[in-house]
């Protein structure tokens, strides 16, 4: 009850995340739909007075991922007036049997916070929260219409990303702790969503010092059993 009155929570701020996570072969984002709407939307939440940001956000995640220690990167901060919207919130409240009165903290505009973060998509057993029937992953390029201005912030978060490609081990949060320059390549492939050049990407990577060879994966043809690598951050 307390989210619902506003008790302990800070108002008209909000944040909202756009959850990516490799599937071997696509880029995904959990995505959420809220109950008896069919409105489908990003993972956010509110911050409580006692709590410092990127806490409530590491806190939403782990309520919908149950992943602790995930990457966070904040990217933007969405407070168009065009966003203001209070009869969506007044329908998602409804729909949870919740009469929201005209002056309910909820319908009143929201600044959001949007981090976007990185997780290993096969640590996941997504759970929805307690105003959603279901929470997915779905390919970026497969995303459903999204509420209010979620598929914008999708697209400057993906922006974020690429930008980001050439300075953070954005592939470190994406992988196992060891994987082939071919799974790395498919992770860069489907964040810049185009083909890149076997030997050149190769030559890229290891020219940056950033990767550790380990022992070959061997699954059939010794001749082509492939080098595993990891990010040399990451040897303890």
């Amino acid at each position: 009850m307390a989210k619902e009155t506003g008790e302990g929570f800070l108002t008209n701020i909000a944040y909202d995340s756009v959850i990516f996570g490799f599937s071997g072969e696509k880029l995904k984002i959990l995505i959420m739909e809220y109950h008896n709407t069919g409105w489908f939307a990003l993972p956010g939440g509110f911050v409580k007075r006692d709590e410092n940001l990127n806490d409530a956000v590491r806190r939403g995640l782990k309520e919908r991922t149950g992943l602790d220690n995930i990457y966070l990167e904040q990217f933007y901060t969405f407070g168009d007036v065009a966003r203001y919207r209070p009869e969506v919130m007044k329908t998602i409240l409804e729909a949870n049997n919740y009469e929201a009165p005209p002056d309910h903290w909820m319908l009143d505009r929201f600044i959001s916070v949007a981090y976007y973060a990185l997780i290993n998509y096969n640590d996941v057993v997504p759970q929805p929260d307690s105003l959603s029937d279901s929470i997915c992953w779905y390919a970026v390029d497969e995303l459903p219409s999204l509420i209010l201005d979620h598929n914008k912030i999708v697209a400057k978060a993906l922006e974020a990303l690429q930008e980001n490609l050439e300075h953070k081990l954005v592939g470190m949060n994406l992988l196992p702790s060891r994987f082939t320059m071919k799974e790395l390549q498919r992770v860069y492939e489907a964040i810049l969503g185009k083909k890149l050049r076997r030997t050149t990407f190769q030559r890229r990577m290891l020219s940056l010092g950033i990767l550790e060879r380990h022992e070959k994966r061997y699954s059939g043809k010794a001749h082509k059993a492939p080098y595993l690598y990891s990010f040399a951050e990451r040897e303890q």
